[in-house]
């Protein structure tokens, strides 16, 4: 599985960023991302003061290369980059070796 990584620095965000990624994401970006073809899943993660991060699986090579390049020319107007105030420190490209889903499930939510 081919994934990507996208973060932003929170280091010298506003405060109540984390608040305001959470709203956004609860708001807007799940419902984007939910059903999006050529993606498997993503998960948005936080270190509140630290980082902000969204990780992408996606079905294929050119899903992802296509999904980092429209990213990536579209940087400085991407929500994340206009909420914490500065771009990306990291888009990574990866690939996932395995995924184990728990005796517990897997649940998608927009906020847990």
């Amino acid at each position: 599985m081919r994934s990507l990584t996208i973060r932003w620095s929170l280091a010298d965000a506003p405060a109540g960023v984390e608040a305001e990624l959470a709203s956004y994401v609860e708001s807007t970006s799940h419902a984007r991302f939910t059903g999006m073809a050529g993606l498997c899943f993503k998960t948005w993660r936080v270190r509140p003061g630290e980082w902000f991060e969204g990780f992408y699986v996606f079905a294929s090579d050119q899903a992802r290369a296509e999904f980092q390049r429209t990213f990536t020319e579209g940087v400085a107007d991407a929500a994340g980059t206009r909420i914490i105030g500065s771009e990306p420190v990291l888009i990574e490209a990866s690939e996932v070796v395995a995924v184990a889903e728990g005796w517990d499930g897997f649940q998608p939510a927009a906020r847990a």
